[in-house]
């Protein structure tokens, strides 16, 4: 095979690994070499290594040289690798030609595809120049065709590439959040399986919790055999329930994306049964329960923040009022309706078994709960649909401890002084409830409150506790 190699091709390399020896280790000495800044810069400085190595690259042939080919692409790699001379070289010298054709070959061998994104990823993050070339040569259909390798060695370096090409270029950006750019997310992700990798978390924030495209890529994770919810839609959105908490701070979803997080909460509560529970938070692994659960959790984080003044000029604040339009508020009473009581409170009852349905998975009511309570602070609308709904007596009975929902009764207290907070009608008919005996709450005095009868209409009333 080496004596097939053309002179000018093997002799640059021999001599720069001061071998006279085999192929082999003169690529061996070369990745060694090029493992560190001088060793790069040095062989940069010898213009015509980086050539052979792609000449020999369209030389050797594949399969049966499968093993040079996978070492050379090794050297490639490691050249690139933040040495601007070598970069400069392999657009010059139509590199992204040489891997695709190569790629295109071993489409099927995951090692030597991920040894060839790994070059491609060195080379897009040194600007747009090379990140267009890459990706004129490789979008859409060369990298669709490695995503559907779904090998998880290949997902990390292909998520990088598109990462670093969508940042850098708003024509790039709008064609990867086109169709065919979200077919290629779709087929990565199906790869990854539940395995968060940093860049591909790195893209879905950008196209789906920035962006606007997280239905598009939901619906290309459905199975059209099936209408259901599968594991790809629990893991993506798992995903972005994780990055909205992380930057809760920073971004707010789109409001398209929050209404159709809502339409997916409702689905999946017509879908499930309720017949049946999980003993786990959350993933539980059925696909429709966590569907559920991410939802409810992206709606509490959307939800977050301050009343519809403080957040006039924020964009989360028209969420709220969307969801709230929709329906939220309704849809949730009804879950909560639809359980079977807190531990605690079937403890104090005695109750026999309840005709309630029990929780789908751990903190399943806590999440309820929350999203509640954080409509409910300081929008006197949120307030006085739950009183209007019957809804306040409910709450209250959710400022307890359960075995099944860990900190419920943290965001029952949070919620209920929500829900009271410069609403007297809240106010009066907790009261009246205190006073009747219907429930009894002896945590209202640690949110600051506490029942007495007004000397004026003789009537109970909430008043400050300062005790």
């Amino acid at each position: 095979m080496e004596a097939s190699i053309p002179e000018q091709v093997i002799q640059p390399l021999l001599l720069a690994s001061d071998s006279s020896h085999s192929l082999d280790e003169c690529l061996q000495f070369l990745i060694e070499a090029s493992k560190t800044d001088s060793g790069r810069s040095d062989l940069a400085s010898k213009a015509d290594i980086l050539p052979s190595i792609l000449a020999l690259l369209q030389l050797l042939p594949y399969p049966s040289s499968r093993h040079h080919l996978n070492l050379s692409l090794k050297v490639l790699r490691n050249l690139c690798a933040g040495e601007t001379r070598n970069q400069e070289a392999f657009v010059d010298h139509n590199g992204s030609l040489v891997i695709s054709e190569l790629l295109d070959s071993a489409i099927g061998d995951a090692e030597t595809v991920r040894f060839g994104l790994q070059v491609l990823a060195n080379v897009v993050v040194m600007g747009e120049n090379r990140q267009r070339d890459v990706w004129l040569r490789f979008f859409p259909e060369r990298f669709l065709a490695i995503a559907k390798v779904r090998r998880l060695e290949t997902c990390d370096p292909l998520c990088m590439i598109l990462y670093v090409c969508f940042d850098g270029s708003s024509e790039i950006a709008s064609q990867l959040s086109s169709d065919d750019g979200l077919n290629i997310i779709a087929e990565t992700m199906r790869a990854v399986g539940s395995v968060e990798y940093y860049w591909l978390k790195l893209l879905v924030s950008r196209l789906c919790v920035e962006g606007d495209c997280f239905p598009g890529l939901f619906s290309k994770l459905a199975n059209h055999k099936d209408s259901t919810f599968t594991s790809d839609h629990a893991f993506l959105l798992s995903m972005v329930s994780d990055i909205v908490n992380e930057r809760l701070k920073e971004v707010s979803i789109p409001k398209d994306t929050a209404h159709f997080v809502l339409g997916l909460l409702s689905q999946s509560v017509q879908v499930f049964d309720f017949a049946s529970a999980e003993t786990s938070e959350l993933p539980t692994g059925s696909a429709v329960i966590d569907v559920m659960g991410y939802s409810l959790v992206v709606i509490r984080d959307a939800c977050a923040g301050g009343s519809i003044e403080e957040l006039k000029n924020d964009s989360s604040g028209g969420n709220v009022d969307m969801l709230l339009s929709s329906g939220l508020i309704e849809l949730l009473l009804d879950l909560l309706r639809k359980l079977e009581p807190p531990t605690t409170i079937k403890k104090a009852l005695k109750q026999s078994p309840s005709s309630g349905k029990p929780c789908p998975y751990r903190g399943f009511r806590r999440d309820i709960v929350a999203v509640i309570g954080n409509c409910a602070y300081r929008r006197k609308e949120v307030q006085d649909e739950i009183r209007e709904r019957d809804g306040l007596f409910l709450m209250l009975q959710q400022c307890v401890t359960d075995d099944e929902n860990p900190f419920l009764r943290e965001w029952g207290l949070w919620c209920v002084r929500n829900l009271l907070e410069g609403n007297e009608e809240n106010q009066k008919v907790v009261a009246e409830l205190e006073m009747q005996g219907s429930v009894d709450v002896p945590q209202l005095r640690e949110i600051g409150l506490r029942v007495e009868i007004d000397p004026l209409t003789s009537r109970p009333k909430l008043v400050n506790d300062t005790t």
